[in-house]
C-alpha cells in the first residue's frame, strides 16, 4: 500500500470535522470555543492552556492527527520506516508548538505513539500486538475488544473510532497478501508479518460490525524446554515424540480450538532431521519451521468473480510431484484428508497434520468424515483401513478450564479388528483436583510398549529405560 492510500486510511471518519463531544462529565467535557458571531466564520474548536482538560484526549489526538497527516509528504516511502518517524515526530512537535497545548511529556508521548500507529501501523491494536503477554486479540466492533492472558478472556480500554475505523484497518491488513473482504465475500483469513493468524468477519453476516480475531505468536517458536515449563508435556513425552518423529511416523495433532495444536506441531517440526526437504501447506501460513530446506506453500481464495481459488486439496496433490521428505498439512478440515492419508500410505512417511477433535477417537471419526468430503464412494470399511494402516500416532491437547494446555493423550492407532480401528493410549493426563482456581493433575505413562517400538531399535533410536512406567 503507497503511503498516500495509507495516510488516507488513517485519516478519521469525516476529514477536518472535530468529532462529537458527548455532553456532561462523562463525555470529556464540551467545546469551549466562542460563538460565531454575526458574518463571521466559526473558528476550528481550539483546547486552550488557560483552561485544560476542556477538550478529550481523544478529540485532540483526532485533530492532531489530521494535520500531521496533511502535512506530510505522500511521496515518503512506507518501507523506510525510520525516515517517516522521523517526519512524523518532526511534524507532531511543530503542531503541538502551534496550538500551544499544555501536555504532560507522559500525554505527549502517548499521543505520538498513537498517531504514529494509526498512520504506518494497525492502529488501536498495535499495543496489544507488542504486548507479549496477549496471546489472542478480539475485536468485537468498533467498541468491543478483548484479549485472551494467561488463558482468561479479559475486556480492554481499547477502542476504535467506528465501523470504518475498524474495516480500515482489516484493509491495512490483507491488503499486502493480496486478499479482500467485502460485502460479496465478506469473511477472510490472513497473516500478519510475524505469522499471527487473522480472521475477519464483517456486515452483512456480522450483525454488530467489522470482527477481528488475531491469534499471536511468539517472536520466536516455543521449544521443548518451554512447553515443558508450561506443563504442556514432561520431558519424558518429548523425549517419545522426538523418536516417532525421527522413525518417520505419521502423527495427527487433535484438539479443541485455541488448544495449541499448532504449537505442538511447531515443535513436532523441529525434531524433524535438517538434511530433508520438508513442504508445508497451510491455508494462511503460519508456521515456524527453523530447517534449512522448507517449501511453504499457502491455499488461494477466489477472486471477485468467483475463480481462481486453489484449495489445500490441490497443493497436497502438487506436493507429492515436488519429491517431499516430509508433508506438513496445518490443518485438514476437508476431502485433502483422502490425498493425505494416500499419500502416508505411498511412501511418504512422516508427514504431520493437524484437526479439530474433543477426543483421539473423534479424530479418526472426523478423517473419516472428511474423506467421505472429497466426494468419493467408499464403504466405511475401506476408509478405516486405510486410516489404520495410515496413521500411527494421535496426540490429543485440550485446554482446561484454568486456562492451561495440556497433552492429554498420546494415543497409538494400532490397527483394525474386524469393523472397529484398535487404539491404545501410551501417555496419558490424570486430573487430581483443583487448588486456588487451578486445575491439579500429572502427565503419565500407562505401561503399555507400542507396537512401533521395535522400529525405533532397527533405526537406532534408543528410548530412556522405563518411560513407558517399566523397564525393559
Amino acid at each position: 500500500m503507497s503511503l498516500l492510500k495509507r495516510i488516507e486510511s488513517a485519516r478519521p471518519a469525516g476529514g477536518e470535522e472535530r468529532l462529537p463531544v458527548p455532553a456532561g462529565p462523562a463525555g470529556g467535557g464540551r467545546d469551549v470555543s466562542p460563538p460565531p458571531t454575526s458574518g463571521a466564520p466559526a473558528a476550528p474548536p481550539r483546547l486552550v492552556t488557560q483552561a485544560p482538560g476542556r477538550e478529550s484526549f481523544r478529540d485532540v489526538k483526532f485533530r492532531i492527527q489530521n494535520r500531521v497527516i496533511s502535512d506530510l509528504d505522500p511521496k515518503l516511502d512506507l518501507s523506510n520506516q525510520v525516515e517517516v518517524r522521523r517526519q512524523i515526530e518532526e511534524i507532531f512537535s511543530r503542531v503541538i508548538d502551534e496550538e500551544g497545548l499544555a501536555l504532560t511529556r507522559a500525554e505527549r508521548v502517548r499521543m505520538l505513539e498513537q498517531i504514529t500507529d494509526e498512520i504506518i501501523g494497525l492502529g488501536p491494536l498495535e499495543p496489544l500486538l507488542r504486548d507479549d503477554s496477549v496471546s489472542e486479540i478480539m475485536v468485537n466492533g468498533p467498541r468491543q475488544i478483548y484479549i485472551e492472558r494467561a488463558g482468561k478472556l479479559e475486556l480492554t480500554n481499547v477502542v476504535f473510532q467506528n465501523d470504518d475505523h475498524v474495516m480500515r484497518i482489516i484493509d491495512r491488513i490483507i491488503a499486502p497478501i493480496g486478499r479482500r473482504v467485502d460485502e460479496s465475500s465478506p469473511m477472510v483469513d490472513a497473516r500478519l508479518t510475524d505469522g499471527s493468524r487473522v480472521n475477519a468477519i464483517i456486515p452483512p453476516l456480522s450483525l454488530i460490525g467489522p470482527v477481528i480475531t488475531i491469534r499471536k505468536f511468539a517472536a520466536s517458536p516455543f521449544t521443548v524446554d518451554d512447553l515443558v515449563r508450561f506443563g504442556t508435556a514432561t520431558p519424558d513425552m518429548f523425549e517419545f515424540l522426538r523418536a516417532c518423529v525421527e522413525a518417520r511416523l505419521n502423527i495427527f495433532v487433535s484438539g479443541g480450538t485455541g488448544s495449541g495444536k499448532t504449537t505442538t506441531l511447531n515443535v513436532l517440526s523441529s525434531f524433524i532431521p535438517n538434511d530433508e526437504r520438508i513442504v508445508t501447506i497451510e491455508d494462511a501460513a503460519e508456521l515456524q519451521l527453523r530447517q534449512e530446506h522448507v517449501v511453504t506453500l499457502e491455499s488461494r481464495p477466489p477472486n471477485i468473480e468467483g475463480k481462481g481459488a486453489i484449495p489445500i486439496r490441490e497443493l497436497v496433490r502438487n506436493a507429492l510431484r515436488m519429491r517431499p521428505d516430509r508433508i506438513v498439512v496445518g490443518e485438514c478440515r476437508g476431502g485433502e484428508a483422502l490425498d493425505m492419508l494416500q499419500a502416508m500410505n505411498t511412501g511418504h512417511d512422516g508427514s504431520l497434520s493437524t484437526g479439530h477433535a474433543n477426543t483421539p477417537r473423534d479424530m479418526l471419526a472426523r478423517l473419516e468424515t472428511m474423506v467421505l468430503m472429497a466426494g468419493v464412494d467408499l464403504p466405511v470399511r475401506a476408509i478405516r483401513e486405510q486410516i489404520a494402516s495410515a496413521v500411527d500416532l494421535i496426540v490429543h491437547q485440550a485446554r482446561l478450564k484454568d486456562g492451561t494446555r495440556r497433552i492429554v493423550a498420546i494415543t497409538e492407532v494400532q490397527g483394525m479388528e474386524g469393523d472397529v480401528i484398535v487404539m491404545q493410549d501410551v501417555f496419558v493426563y490424570e486430573q487430581t483436583g483443583i487448588i486456588d482456581g487451578k486445575i491439579q493433575g500429572r502427565l503419565k505413562p500407562t505401561g503399555i510398549r507400542p507396537k512401533f517400538v521395535e522400529q525405533f531399535e532397527a533405526q537406532g533410536i534408543h528410548l530412556p529405560n522405563g518411560i513407558f512406567g517399566f523397564s525393559f
